[in-house]
């Protein structure tokens, strides 16, 4: 932190003759206005967006599954709360399937929920990572990718299980509300660890390992560990 601290400093000149005042560097000239902040910050959403709209992509994961993955960081899954706010159903209507008591927006089902997510921590369990869940999607979604390092194949895997979470999430928020079938979340994480190892075995021939191994160490089995 201090050597960090110095870097930053190696280039300032203090000068006894100039009075201090402040700068707005992203504008020198004009200084601060309320409308050039808002601009930085709404240029920053839309290249956080386009990034993660490039990470959403994955050659081991089914398209179906990237499409809903891109609605869902655009906010533009049917969620209770975007279907109110459209006129589709009645305020009352608006709450979490899961009976939670809380609107159910995309942040709320996908990530604050105590029924659905409960699964990330149980996901993190399995592949031995700690973290917690930011408060929005986007930075959900860049922090749980770089939770365990920044290498290519870290990042591939960490992209297609969080991929596959949103996925099944989803599906079984539909199949409560369609089908009035529950399933419990210990069996979602039987679901993520089933469907991941059935994915990377799709698109790898050499990839040998069976149901046991995936289960007790996916890290090891990848060569990650």
């Amino acid at each position: 932190m201090l050597a960090a601290c110095r870097q930053l400093l190696d280039g300032v000149t203090v000068q006894a003759n100039v009075i201090d005042r402040w700068q707005w560097d992203p504008d020198i000239h004009d200084g601060y206005t309320v409308r050039g902040a808002y601009q930085i910050l709404t240029d920053l959403g839309s290249s956080t967006f386009d990034a993660a709209r490039d990470l959403v992509w994955h050659k081991q994961v089914p398209l179906k599954v990237s499409i809903v993955a891109c609605r869902l960081l655009k906010d533009r899954l049917p969620t209770r709360s975007n279907l109110h706010r459209r006129g589709i159903i009645p305020i009352e209507g608006d709450l979490c399937v899961s009976g939670c008591g809380h609107a159910e927006s995309a942040s709320h089902l996908f990530l604050h929920c105590d029924v659905f997510g409960s699964l990330w921590q149980h996901i993190r369990s399995w592949i031995g990572v700690s973290g917690v869940d930011p408060l929005n999607l986007l930075d959900h979604f860049f922090q749980f990718i770089h939770s365990i390092g920044a290498s290519k194949s870290r990042r591939s895997f960490l992209q297609l299980i969080w991929l596959l979470c949103v996925w099944l999430i989803w599906g079984e928020r539909n199949n409560r509300i369609f089908n009035n079938v529950e399933t419990p979340i210990a069996q979602l994480l039987d679901n993520v660890k089933f469907h991941s190892l059935w994915w990377l075995k799709a698109k790898n021939s050499t990839f040998v390992y069976e149901t046991h191994s995936w289960w007790s160490d996916p890290m090891r089995c990848l060569g990650l560990d």
